[in-house]
Formats: structure tokens, C-alpha cells, sequence
């Protein structure tokens, strides 16, 4: 079962598995419901590659295979990386490394493990998938260093989890799209949605950002702006994903996926105010899950109605 946090124990990341063992320690260091975020958009690219090739069962299970083995990797690496700084930060000190439920050790081989099943997941899907792996994998793990470099450290994860849709779709088909720009409309919609729910998530550590030197549009902008901002890029969210529609030659049922989504998104922004993040984890992980997955239900849809 999952456990939100309980102030009344000690602080706890929401969307953690409670008990003990192997497989809930490493589920919980890499926060492994998240993986609902993303994922779904993998599969979009999925479905609107086969109006243009053949879909079979195993492609698909190794599209899911490498989307989770990769996000695996870049998460466990993330939180090596950020080892020290989660030890000082309130929110974060019960995360697996800085608590000592797992060493450092035992978290870098399965960040190794999951890279290698990465890239035999791309090596059974097509050579152009296994050719552009090494790419992907470096830019995920790359995140992990930008909030020390960068305000803009939201959007270079986001460019990751954009790769989700591209790479689904590239799996599928072997080749670029045609038109051109509807990957890139695609991946720009996965890209500003990521970055946007990801400055809501920064809200959470604006003085603890600004006390240890680390950069977020938050702590430099401050909360009001940070919100703007994520509207922004959430407004950019729902026309890229309607450039994509256009793009794929999708017909109504994608388009009013599109609308569900954006008024999904405006319920999102409606529950966090500039003086209340306390209904921040319900925006970040109930809302970013249930938007993900319902388009691609509306996405799927459509592809069946064809």
C-alpha cells in the first residue's frame, strides 16, 4: 500500500510503499508510481506510430521495458547525486541514501543494471532507437547536476521526460515523423508539461533552495511568479498538444482529449495559491497521473474509432 506523508511520525515523501525488503526499498528510491507520469506519453507516441506501421505485443513491452528501466536509472542516479542535500533538506532526509536504508553502493549498481536492461531494451526495439540510447541516457542523468547550474533546471527534465513520446513513436515506426514537427510539437507538449508541474513541486523548497545555493524559477523568482510561469508553460502544454493532433491527422476524439486535459490542467493550478501548498501532493501526483493517462485513453480511442 502507499503511504502519504505523516507529520505525526516523522516526514515522509508522499507515494512511498510502507514495509520492508528489497524490491519496496528500490521502488521507493526512485518513487516507482511516478513512473505514471511519463509512461502514458510513451505509449501515445505508440499509438500515433501505428497510423503509420504496425504495432506487435513485444515492441510494446519493451517500449514500456526501456521507458522504466531508463527513468529508473535517472532517478536512482538523481538521488545519489543529491545524497547530501537530501540529508539537510526537512523533506527530504527520510529518502532511502540519507536515512541508510540503502548505501550508495547498492543504489549506483542498480542505476548500473538499469541502464544496461535500457539499452537491450533499445537494441530489441530498431537500431535507430539503440543508436540514439547513449543520448537519451546521458541527458537524463545530466539533470541531475543542473540544479546547481541553472533556474531552468525544470525544462532540462522535462526535455528528458519528452524523450518518452519521441522514443515510443521511433520504436514503432524506425523513422521520423511526417510532418516533421509533429514529434517536435509532441515532445515540446510532454516537455512544458513536465517542467510546469515540476515548478509547482519546487514551491516546496523555496528557502531551503535559496539557504543552500540552488537554483529553481521559485527561489528566484518567488512563488507568485513560479506560478505564472507554470501556467505559461502549461498553456504551451495544450496547443503543442493540439499541433501534434493536427500534425497526426487525429479527429475529434483526440481533439477533445486535448480539452479535457488543459481543464485538468486549470484544476491543477487551482490547488495550489501562492499562501497554500497544502494540497501540493494531490496537484503533483493524483492530477500529472490522472492527465497522462486519461489522454492517452482518449488518444487509444480514437485510434480504435479509425
Amino acid at each position: 500500500m502507499l503511504r502519504d506523508k505523516d507529520p505525526a511520525v516523522s516526514v515522509r515523501e508522499g507515494q512511498t510503499f510502507v514495509g520492508r525488503g528489497l524490491l519496496l526499498r528500490h521502488a521507493n528510491l526512485v518513487r516507482l508510481p511516478h513512473t505514471l507520469f511519463a509512461l502514458p506519453f510513451a505509449l501515445v507516441g505508440v499509438v500515433l506510430a501505428s497510423y503509420v506501421a504496425p504495432i506487435t505485443v513485444s515492441a510494446v513491452a519493451w517500449v514500456v521495458v526501456a521507458f522504466t528501466a531508463a527513468r529508473f536509472a535517472a532517478m536512482g542516479f538523481n538521488r545519489i547525486v543529491d545524497r547530501e542535500i537530501d540529508a539537510r533538506n526537512p523533506r527530504t532526509r527520510m529518502r532511502e541514501i540519507p536515512s541508510g536504508k540503502m548505501t550508495v553502493r547498492e543504489a549506483s549498481v542498480a542505476v548500473t543494471v538499469a541502464s544496461a536492461v535500457f539499452f537491450v531494451a533499445a537494441w530489441q526495439l530498431n537500431p535507430l532507437c539503440l543508436m540514439l540510447a547513449p543520448v537519451a541516457l546521458v541527458w537524463v542523468l545530466f539533470y541531475s547536476y543542473t540544479k546547481r547550474l541553472t533556474r531552468w533546471s525544470h525544462l532540462v527534465l522535462g526535455v528528458g521526460l519528452s524523450i518518452a513520446p519521441v522514443g515510443g513513436y521511433l520504436a514503432i515506426t524506425g523513422r521520423w515523423s511526417s510532418p516533421w514537427w509533429m514529434l517536435i510539437a509532441l515532445a515540446i507538449a510532454v516537455a512544458t508539461w513536465v517542467a510546469g508541474f515540476d515548478i509547482l513541486y519546487a514551491l516546496q523548497d523555496v528557502s531551503f533552495d535559496r539557504e543552500n545555493g540552488l537554483y529553481s524559477v521559485p527561489s528566484t523568482f518567488g512563488e507568485a511568479n513560479a506560478l505564472g510561469i507554470a501556467r505559461l508553460l502549461h498553456f504551451t502544454t495544450v496547443v503543442a498538444l493540439a499541433l501534434a493532433g493536427i500534425g497526426a491527422g487525429a479527429g475529434m476524439v483526440y481533439f477533445a482529449g486535448v480539452v479535457v486535459a488543459a481543464a485538468l490542467l486549470l484544476y491543477e493550478h487551482s490547488l495550489v495559491k501562492v499562501d497554500d501548498f497544502s494540497r501540493l501532493d494531490a496537484a503533483f501526483f493524483t492530477m500529472n497521473g490522472v492527465i497522462s493517462i486519461v489522454f492517452l485513453g482518449f488518444v487509444f480511442t480514437e485510434r480504435l474509432l479509425r
